[in-house]
């Protein structure tokens, strides 16, 4: 594991906001973005040679995807939090799953980073999740970089791509360098901004870093060098470019106007390097927080942070909950005592722990822009803010709408308790809900998710994880509403159909699950005192067992 050097106790707050990027790799499935997650790792120092998703069975898996299925399947399935330190900047890499079902800890994700790359598939351009990542990002003001991959295979005009990114994206895209070939033919790149051709060398598996030969543009050799077609051709394009007169704006790129476009393969290494610098260079540092009291500054001297993930059994010898905390202001000191406002009570920090990936150290000291891992014994779920002094609440988490349910059951009556602690505790992260009986009469479980492969992850960690087997019967709804109004217009709701289902949350809230959309809105017709609200309705207080609702103020 990168730890980072060791610095005198009393460090400049001020200055330690100041080099420090906290950022998402976003992407649509398979652009490459574990990919380029592992060549930064490997340019920064953090790993000594860099595994991909495309690894055979002898090589390295990557080190982002520490899950046995992740590994399994060759996707990114959960979030996953790696600082290293490269330049004499601290960077906070937050890994996103890389499926389209895991939406919710994406979403959650991008309200934890002060930027994002967004990663594109130089032969299929913006994809629909890429584009439904970078509305998120939008909304949340976020500043992006782009990085065009898969260079190194055959692709669409570089041109036509950044055509693409203004007009589906409404944004400007600003080329900071300019890809050498394409394909088999693919040499590297030119620096638009320092003057530079940069040719790169293949090496074996492309497990280290691309040997670079820099050369200017008018130098003899380059013909040599790259050939004189393609040469000849990157004269050309680059002197268009040139007249096209492009400049990069930092106002515009910081309030999500313009995009700064690299082109690379960050299989082959090519442009990964000049790309983590300018990452660096552009990639803006914490900046204010929003809060029920306003902006809270990163340099104010109070601590403040807020949870953005829970993530069970990360660490197997343990078996461990581990919330994920931004730190948002101040300095988080190992074992200071906070205020816990949703629970209105002090808490300690013990064993806190920097995060790379699975592993872990533990950490003492902690500032704005940092991801901390805390054990949680059930003190944290997601949204939650500890701070010092006068209680503080930032913005509240994002949660969608779950469009798949089934029934789950277990296989062995001697692993109950396994079985619903682990239940548990993945709900706790926030992938799944568990659904229960209304009436308390069945004591069936329904697990609400937003995509379909959360079920096989759910019955796959509750296998590796708690030792229980479980069977999923799907169930054929489409939709769930939280049913909200008076307790007697909840109890005299009419139903004339059948098919519906009347379940509670763990908070003990009404939850109705339907066939169809038309089912939903025949419901509201009939029952027009009784709200029908898409999410839940309410911060969740600490839940009770499974199968045992718990009283809630927000209850019906």
């Amino acid at each position: 594991m990168t730890s980072l050097a060791e610095e005198p106790p009393a460090r400049d707050l001020a200055a330690e906001v100041a080099r420090r990027r906290t950022f998402a790799i976003i992407s649509h499935p398979d652009a490459g973005k574990t990919t380029l997650t592992e060549k930064l790792l490997l340019y920064a120092g953090a790993v000594d040679l860099a595994g991909t998703v495309r690894a055979r069975k002898h090589q390295r898996r990557a080190t982002s995807d520490w899950m046995a299925l992740e590994q399994e399947r060759g996707i990114s399935i959960t979030t996953t939090a790696l600082q290293f330190e490269y330049a004499g900047h601290v960077l906070n890499l937050l890994d996103t799953p890389g499926h389209q079902d895991f939406s919710e800890d994406t979403y959650r994700t991008l309200v934890a980073v002060d930027s994002a790359i967004m990663v594109l598939d130089s032969a299929k351009g913006i994809e629909p999740r890429t584009l439904r990542l970078f509305e998120v990002c939008r909304g949340r003001g976020l500043p992006i970089l782009t990085f065009v991959n898969k260079l190194d295979h055959p692709g669409r005009e570089p041109l036509a791509l950044l055509d693409e990114i203004e007009q589906v994206l409404g944004v400007g895209a600003v080329p900071m360098n300019w890809p050498i070939g394409q394909g088999p033919t693919f040499h590297g790149v030119y620096d638009l901004r320092r003057g530079e051709v940069l040719r790169f060398e293949r090496t074996e598996r492309n497990q280290r870093r691309a040997p670079v030969t820099r050369l200017a543009l008018d130098d003899p050799s380059l013909d040599s060098e790259l050939g004189p077609d393609a040469a000849r051709q990157l004269r050309e394009e680059t002197a268009l470019l040139a007249g096209a007169g492009a400049r990069f704006d930092r106002d515009g790129f910081v309030a999500g106007k313009v995009t700064p476009v690299w082109f690379g393969s960050a299989l082959n290494s090519f442009g990964v390097e000049p790309f983590l610098a300018s990452l660096l260079e552009m990639a803006p540092p914490p900046g204010p927080r929003s809060s029920d009291v306003g902006p809270v500054e990163p340099a104010g001297e109070r601590f403040s942070g807020f949870v953005f993930k829970i993530q069970a059994n990360m660490d197997p010898q343990h078996r461990d909950r581990m919330a994920f905390l931004r730190v948002c202001s101040g300095r988080f000191r190992r074992d200071m005592v906070v205020h816990h406002p949703r629970l209105d009570r002090k808490v300690r920090m013990t064993r806190p722990h920097r995060l790379f990936a699975r592993e872990r150290e533990t950490v003492e000291e902690a500032f704005p822009g940092d991801v901390v891992g805390v054990v949680n014994p059930g003190l944290f779920v997601i949204g939650d803010t500890v701070c010092e002094g006068p209680a503080v609440r930032f913005e509240g988490m994002p949660r969608f709408e779950p469009e798949r349910f089934g029934l789950i059951r277990h296989a062995r009556t001697d692993r109950y308790k396994q079985f619903h602690r682990g239940l548990q505790q993945l709900e706790e992260e926030g992938a799944i809900q568990v659904l229960v009986s209304a009436d308390g009469a069945r004591r069936d479980l329904v697990l609400a998710a937003v995509g379909e492969l959360q079920f096989d992850v759910v019955r796959a960690r509750l296998a590796d994880e708690y030792g229980t087997e479980t069977t999923l019967e799907r169930l054929p709804h489409v939709a769930a509403r939280w049913l909200v109004g008076d307790p007697a217009a909840l109890a005299a709701m009419r139903w004339p159909w059948s098919g519906a289902m009347r379940l509670r949350d763990r908070d003990g809230r009404l939850v109705a699950l339907f066939h169809s959309l038309r089912d939903v809105e025949f419901c509201a017709e009939k029952n027009p005192d009784v709200e029908l609200r898409r999410l839940a309705y309410a911060a969740r207080a600490r839940g009770a067992p499974l199968g045992r609702p718990a009283p809630s103020a927000h209850a019906p």
